[in-house]
């Protein structure tokens, strides 16, 4: 069933009333238990992110199209990884979900983790462009909403929740459990980053793999444990958020633990600029594809 597009002159409204999204339309938007203003036109959505930069309506149009696409073909793209029982137990837990962008049936998987200072989930910006650059190059994309406004604690293991939920479900959603990555940018890579150190067994979840590559975009953080998996590390040289020098210790901390890590450093670039169009990052998402595609290599 062919579903209508949103354009860049679109508003909050049309994204919050769209068919396509019934049901889960307020998990796209940043703010948790926000009263938008609905008038907001996508031209205009940068003022709803406000450590971010670089922020792209048209690449933001394009990947919720992508969305629209699919369920118009009659895909599922919108998961609740906590049970109902869960959710009545915590009811923070009803603000989490996970959108599902298709690669290859049977191909590998990531899940990515947008930032937000966790104050907020910038998904538009740096979670469903990226799913969508990563599911065109074959592999299965989920980018993760989880609950803002709780730290980083509550956060890290809403991912590992999510997580054991592909591995239960990796049959019916048609996905290799072998070989997974974690993309986390800003406090989503202190998420992905803390799983890939400690495990999902650390944040509450069953003791699964850990993966096999991380990515971590703009991100202060520091905690390296004895076996880190394989990293990959963008930062924008001008970054007053999370300071290149700051990430560069950590890369220097992972090489003489001999891990391996491809570091990349932006010229003119600040914090939170997603995928670079048009500036010295671009490409970088597929940089790092290439990057787990050789850990996939290695392990194959």
């Amino acid at each position: 069933m062919r579903m209508s597009h949103l354009e860049v002159d679109s508003t909050l409204g049309d994204i919050l009333h769209h068919p396509a999204f019934a049901g889960f339309a307020r998990h796209l938007l940043p703010w948790d238990d926000t009263a938008y203003d609905e008038r907001l036109r996508l031209t205009d959505i940068s003022s709803l992110l406000p450590y971010h930069t670089h922020v792209d309506p048209e690449l933001i149009v394009s990947s919720l199209n992508r969305m629209i696409d699919d369920v118009g073909t009659g895909n599922a793209i919108f998961y609740d990884f906590y049970t109902d029982a869960e959710k009545q137990a915590d009811a923070t837990r009803r603000n989490t979900a996970l959108f599902y962008f298709r690669g290859k049936p049977g191909a590998p998987f990531c899940v990515i983790a947008p930032g937000g200072g966790f104050a907020y989930v910038g998904s538009v910006h740096e979670g469903f462009p990226y799913a969508n650059e990563i599911s065109k190059l074959g592999y299965n994309a989920f980018v993760l909403k989880y609950r803002a406004g709780h730290g980083e604690q509550v956060a890290t293991a809403d991912l590992a929740a999510a997580i054991s939920y592909i591995f239960r479900n990796a049959a019916k959603l048609k996905v290799d459990t072998g070989g997974y990555s974690l993309w986390g940018s800003s406090a989503g890579a202190r998420m992905a980053g803390a799983i890939g150190s400690h495990g999902t067994a650390g944040f509450g979840g069953p003791d699964l793999p850990k993966p096999s590559a991380v990515v971590m975009a703009y991100t202060g953080h520091t905690d390296v444990s004895a076996h880190e998996p394989p990293t990959f590390v963008v930062v924008g040289e001008q970054d007053a958020i999370a300071r290149p020098s700051t990430m560069r210790r950590r890369v220097d901390a992972l090489r003489r633990a001999g891990t391996e890590v491809e570091y990349h450093e932006y010229h003119g670039l600040g914090h939170g600029f997603g995928l670079g169009a048009h500036t010295s990052a671009e490409g970088w998402v597929s940089q790092a594809v290439r990057f787990w595609a050789r850990q996939l290599e290695t392990k194959n």
